[in-house]
């Protein structure tokens, strides 16, 4: 017999309204005990919440959610009280005294949904999501795969793959067979190809996807006290970054995070790059190069306006930006020497700069189509893409070619959780915050 669980689902107390939820065989008898009879299904009533010896422990409203038609597709209950800890801590001392009743794990309300065949993991991953979203880009990426539109295109996808393998399939079996076409073949194999077109093109949007979820990521490097931790905290409106004239004060990377036009920045202020560096320091300038080769965006720089060379991978485009523009520096160079020149004190070209980083942050999560959300997603679509070219193969027997079509479409299965996905429930559901 499957618990009953029951959690918190709102926000931190203290609180203005506390939502308790649970779900399972036993969500109805807890409601009875804390206020008689149920409600009817579906409307919200009010209601005096008593202990066991009918004592008033609160007053609130009951929410009655009968399954299947229900979040987890199990019988559910709500109970909307007041956001007090001592009103949430009697309530659900008095919820566990019954048996088979327990608190929740995290994303274990999420993962019974799952389970249930209400969503599938694409959805149950973009629900994460949409409780963590910053930015309204975030948020609007965030209800497109909770709705359903990414697992469809997969499911599509899955769904050709099948068909074509068991047109191969009756072609081998029942080559005899008047009914069954010799020229099966080229129609299933021009529509593999067509959509291993699609499929590339989709992987292409993996950054964009990247960006809308996780922000772009912006990371500050050059020399020492050239104005890197000052930079980080103009932009960021607050002292995150120590700012000192002694160099190597910063040693690891301090991040900031900027709501730029509805988009997620994620600034990174780094160590100070240069050769007279200690054991410590000299981790930090790791830390900075790494930083940087893995960000979207490098701003390199300078108070004088010569900039140090980068040794960077192809990837990260690299902006100038030529600091302290208030003061007479000794060695400086033209202003024009640099992409950007400003001064983080006097707020002077600052404006220019963050225009600029919100146009690029627009860009890259710019496009109307559907895009992978998550590193698992491009994990399985390049498994499915590699099953898919292989199975193009004309070398290669039609027993394989039909073998690989059938790993490429469990490939995509594995992403919306439709096949063997047992091992990786945890690890995906153990992210949600407990009540969800």
């Amino acid at each position: 017999m499957t618990d009953t669980i029951i959690a918190l689902s709102s926000g931190a107390l203290p609180s203005g309204i506390a939502i308790v939820r649970a779900s399972g065989a036993a969500s109805g008898a807890l409601a009875e005990r804390f206020c008689g009879a149920l409600p009817a299904p579906r409307t919200a009533a009010l209601r005096v919440f008593r202990d066991d010896e009918a004592l008033e422990i609160d007053r609130g409203y009951v929410l009655w959610l009968p399954g299947p038609a229900s979040f987890t597709g199990e019988d559910c209950v709500e109970f909307h009280l007041h956001g007090s800890r001592a009103v949430v801590d009697r309530v659900l001392d008095l919820a566990t005294e019954m048996p088979g009743v327990r608190l929740a794990e995290a994303g274990e309300f999420a993962r019974r949904a799952f389970s249930n065949g209400k969503l599938d993991l694409v959805e149950a991953e973009a629900l994460g999501d949409l409780i963590s979203a910053e930015t309204e880009a975030q948020r609007r990426f965030a209800v497109e795969l909770a709705g359903g539109a990414q697992s469809s295109l997969y499911e599509d996808w899955r769904a050709r793959l099948l068909h074509a393998r068991s047109m191969i399939e009756a072609e081998i079996d029942f080559s005899d067979e008047d009914d069954v076409p010799g020229s099966v073949s080229d129609r299933v194999w021009a529509d593999m190809r067509t959509m291993s077109d699609a499929l590339s093109r989709h992987m292409d949007g993996e950054r964009r996807g990247r960006i809308m979820r996780s922000g772009l990521q912006v990371a500050i490097v050059g020399a020492p006290n050239a104005g890197k931790s000052t930079l980080l905290n103009a932009m960021a409106g607050s002292d995150r970054a120590i700012v000192s004239p002694e160099p190597g004060t910063t040693r690891d990377v301090v991040e900031a995070r900027l709501d730029l036009g509805g988009h997620l920045v994620v600034l990174a202020d780094t160590a100070g790059l240069r050769d007279e560096a200690g054991t410590v320091e000299g981790e930090g300038i790791r830390r900075a190069i790494q930083r940087a080769a893995e960000a979207d965006l490098v701003l390199h720089v300078s108070e004088t306006g010569l900039f140090e060379t980068l040794q960077l991978p192809d990837g990260p485009a690299v902006w100038t930006v030529r600091t302290k523009v208030d003061l007479t520096v000794e060695g400086a160079r033209p202003v024009q020497a640099a992409d950007y020149a400003l001064s983080a004190v006097t707020g002077e070209g600052l404006g220019a700069l963050v225009a600029a980083l919100t146009d690029f942050a627009r860009d890259g999560a710019g496009g109307s189509d559907l895009a992978p959300g998550r590193a698992r997603h491009m994990q399985h679509l390049a498994a499915c893409k590699t099953h898919l070219i292989d199975s193009l193969s004309e070398q290669m027997p039609l027993e394989l070619r039909a073998e690989h079509l059938r790993l490429a479409g469990e490939q995509l299965g594995r992403i919306t959780g439709r096949i063997d996905v047992e091992d990786m429930l945890g690890t995906i559901f153990s992210q949600f915050c407990i009540g969800k």
